[in-house]
């Protein structure tokens, strides 16, 4: 029990911890703010543009960045956010996915989460059997259910617990850029699968060329040595 209460503090702290100027602010997490370029992110978050994941070009790009603690550096002890994922629409900041380090939020329930998370965003919805996206890659697009959600006009920020492994997190939307990124994203799926025929052919013409020309060459070498 003590434990959990500490826990539940430390976390609290870390909510609270922001500049109170900000309020019940949702257009930025601590010190990132929807709307901002991939470029002066990445830098905010000390990491390279270029490790930045392309995940649709058309009809308008997707991209994300991950961020993850450095382990051994003194302010991160305390810090219960693990990872960050920024997702980019034509380079600007629409959505972030927050995950908690387990080890840090050991022992505290659903309540205590929303309990801690109201205490900086204040009262949370609690809707019934919604779920939240992470992704807006094909290939890893998963969902949790949302636990409890702080919104106002403009942005959303939904508390999931994680069905794979012990930790929480929060999935943090700007509603007017997610619109245009899910309508694109959309888009692209269908662009991708109308023109996957033609991508197929096109690869076997390119693999058929590739071979040709190893065999060319392989010719040149063996046909002046060869003898029956």
């Amino acid at each position: 029990m003590i434990r959990t209460r500490n826990l539940l503090l430390a976390l609290s702290w870390v909510a609270l911890s922001a500049p109170l100027m900000y309020g019940q602010d949702l257009s930025r997490y601590r010190e990132f703010q929807f709307g901002t370029d991939l470029d002066a992110l990445a830098k905010q978050a000390n990491v390279k543009p270029s490790e930045a994941k392309m995940l649709h070009q058309r009809p308008a790009m997707i991209q994300e960045l991950w961020w993850q603690r450095s382990l051994g550096r003194p302010s991160h002890e305390t810090d219960p956010v693990r990872e960050v994922i920024f997702s980019f629409y034509n380079g600007e900041l629409f959505r972030m996915v927050v995950n908690y380090d387990r080890f840090k939020t050991e022992g505290l329930t659903d309540e205590d989460m929303i309990e801690a998370i109201s205490a900086k965003y204040g009262l949370a919805a609690r809707p019934t059997g919604e779920t939240v996206s992470f992704s807006s890659s094909q290939v890893y697009n998963d969902s949790e259910k949302v636990l409890a959600r702080w919104e106002d006009a403009q942005y959303s920020y939904s508390l999931f617990r994680c069905s794979y492994r012990p930790t929480f997190g929060l999935v943090l939307i700007s509603k007017r850029l997610d619109a245009l990124a899910s309508v694109a994203v959309v888009e692209a799926i269908r662009l991708d699968a109308q023109e996957a025929p033609q991508r197929e052919i096109e690869l076997q013409k390119k693999l058929d060329e590739d071979n040709r020309i190893v065999q060319e060459k392989a010719k040149l070498v063996n046909k002046p040595t060869f003898r029956p």
